[in-house]
């Protein structure tokens, strides 16, 4: 269920986060794992319309944005960060990445 997911999220990054925090746990799954999974599918379900839309006339500028949460994760308290990059009002890219470990910042320094 995992891997249909990966691939289904190539088109619908709304669900990235959700599918890539499941992955974390195939080699050893819970009932809890499964119960996320299945919560994912019937939103899948629910939102058929929803996906990446790239349409032909559009503005040509390059917008990006990027963000920090620092020590977000439940299951490790790492941080992550993440940028998107939009085209006109399409999504060309994004990039989203746990931190290897945490830091204080200057004023907590």
């Amino acid at each position: 269920m995992i891997g249909s997911l990966l691939y289904l999220t190539a088109s619908r990054p709304d669900i990235m986060h959700n599918v890539c925090v499941c992955a974390r746990f195939q080699s050893c799954p819970k009932e809890s794992h499964l119960t996320s999974v299945k919560r994912i599918l019937k939103y899948l379900k629910c939102t058929k319309s929803l996906g990446l839309w790239y349409p032909r006339r559009a503005n040509i500028s390059l917008v990006g944005y990027s963000d920090f949460d620092f020590g977000s994760c439940k299951v490790d308290k790492k941080s992550t960060s993440g940028t998107f990059h939009l085209l006109g009002c399409s999504l060309v890219s994004w990039h989203s990445k746990k931190q290897a470990c945490g830091t204080l910042s200057t004023t907590e320094a």
